[in-house]
C-alpha cells in the first residue's frame, strides 16, 4: 500500500507542474527562456512561427502562452486573436515584443492580452509575471 501511495503522489506532482507554450521564431531568446522556466519547473513547449504555435496551442491546451508578436507565417496579433476566439476557458498570454510604439500595446489589451512586455527584459521581471499569471 506504501508504494502505491508514492507512486500516485509522484503523478499527482507532475499532473501539477504548469505547462507554457513559447511561441517565437528566435532561437537565443526560445533557449534562454526554455532555461530560466525549466528552472523554476514548468514544461515548456516551443513552437517557432504563429501557425505552429496555434496548433500546438489547440493539441497540447498550455496553462500560458508566451508569444512574440512579430513572426513568420502569423503575427502574434493574429495569434491572440484566434486564442481568444477559439478557447472557451481563456488561456493566460504574455505577448513580448521588439516593438516601442503604444499602439501596439493599445492593441494588444484590446485583444486581452495579459501582460506585454518589451525586449530587451530582464529575465526576472518575465519569471515574475509568469508566476503570478499561474498563481
Amino acid at each position: 500500500m506504501a508504494e502505491e501511495k508514492a507512486g500516485g503522489q509522484a503523478q499527482s506532482g507532475e499532473a501539477k507542474r504548469k505547462r507554457i507554450l513559447l511561441v517565437d521564431d528566435d532561437p537565443e531568446i526560445i533557449e534562454s527562456l526554455r532555461f530560466a522556466l525549466e528552472n523554476k519547473g514548468y514544461v515548456v513547449l516551443v513552437a517557432r512561427d504563429g501557425n505552429q504555435g496555434l496548433a500546438m496551442a489547440e493539441r497540447e491546451t498550455p496553462d500560458l502562452v508566451i508569444l512574440d508578436m512579430m513572426m513568420p507565417k502569423r503575427s502574434g496579433f493574429l495569434v491572440l486573436e484566434r486564442l481568444r476566439r477559439t478557447h472557451l476557458a481563456p488561456i493566460r498570454v504574455i505577448m513580448i515584443t521588439a516593438n516601442e510604439g503604444s499602439r501596439h500595446k493599445a492593441y494588444a489589451e484590446m485583444l486581452g492580452v495579459d501582460d506585454y512586455i518589451r525586449k530587451p527584459f530582464a529575465m526576472d521581471r518575465l519569471v515574475d509575471s509568469v508566476q503570478r499569471l499561474l498563481a
